[in-house]
């Protein structure tokens, strides 16, 4: 099974605090470092030192670290205009080697469009923004040297676009995931190379696997082409007093978390790990929040990985 890294900065960290993770993640034989893409925090977090772009945050670590995949779980949509987001996105996957991944959502939190004063449209709508950004993202990376790239869309009008910036990748690695059964599926059938759901049990996972499955068929697809994953929060511990330090840390218990997350000793982590592996799993993203205890994440790396490799 392979194992990612996947962090929430807007709870308060600044760029050195991820390169440290990432770095360690990187050490530690994780495939992939993934970030939010939030701008205020959630919760009872003063978000201090502040907020962090995610693809500059990404820029950076491209060239401050040489093996470890990147990218976000996931960019909202409402964020960014669509041709502007294909350039970063190349440019950054270029400054890699050709390690960047996108995962592309349609937005959900309120507060923080609010905050920085960010349009939010409807459900619907930014669901309409999403598949319009899909397609003109695939479509400019997708158009030969040469030739011009237009779109014509409800929420966007490319003209003569010469689409002259690329990935590395090619095709390029999208994630669309999410709980939906109608839009969701048949985003994924289009456009995406892998499917993730967060924070919900193995059953669930399975079950909301088969839609895309069934949504693949539908598309004309080969379902098999779709990687799968999950995203955990992880709270692991050599013994149980050190389980109990860590869910502290982050203001959770235990109990909760080994119901909603990957929590305990190394092989009880490692036996949820494989709970998920058992429902269609490829990977997991272990969502880790104290972002100061490196420590943590080595026990993961030292103890958890070679129990499901």
């Amino acid at each position: 099974m392979d194992l990612r890294i996947f962090t929430e900065p807007q709870q308060g960290a600044s760029y050195d605090d991820l390169l440290a993770v990432a770095r360690v993640a990187e050490e530690e034989g994780f495939s992939a470092f993934f970030r939010s893409d939030h701008y205020l925090a959630m919760g009872d977090s003063d978000g201090l030192p502040g907020p962090t772009d995610a693809w500059i945050t990404l820029a950076g670590l491209a060239r401050d670290t040489s093996r470890i995949r990147l990218g976000t779980l996931v960019t909202s949509a409402t964020f960014r205009l669509p041709g502007p987001l294909a350039v970063a996105v190349a440019e950054v996957d270029a400054m890699s080697g050709g390690r960047v991944e996108l995962g592309l959502g349609a937005g959900w939190y309120l507060a923080e469009h609010e905050a920085y004063g960010i349009p939010f449209p409807s459900t619907a709508q930014r669901f309409e923004v999403l598949e319009e950004q899909l397609s003109i993202i695939t479509g400019l990376w997708a158009t030969p040297r040469g030739e011009k790239y237009r779109f014509s869309g409800k929420h966007y009008q490319i003209s003569d676009s010469p689409a002259l910036i690329s990935p590395v990748q090619s095709p390029f690695p999208i994630i669309v995931g999410g709980h939906g059964r109608r839009k969701t599926p048949a985003l994924v059938a289009r456009f995406a190379s892998e499917f993730n759901v967060a924070f919900s049990p193995p059953a669930d996972f399975a079950d909301l696997s088969g839609v895309v499955t069934e949504a693949c068929r539908a598309a004309g697809r080969d379902p098999s082409s779709v990687r799968r994953t999950a995203a955990v929060v992880v709270c692991c511990g050599g013994d149980d007093a050190e389980v109990a330090r860590r869910a502290r840390s982050i203001g959770r218990e235990v109990d909760e978390l080994k119901a909603n997350g990957a929590c305990g000793t190394p092989d009880e982590v490692a036996a949820k790990l494989r709970e998920y592996a058992a429902a269609g799993a490829d990977g997991v993203y272990l969502q880790v929040l104290d972002l100061a205890d490196l420590d943590h994440l080595r026990l993961l790396g030292r103890e958890v990985i070679p129990k499901v490799a």
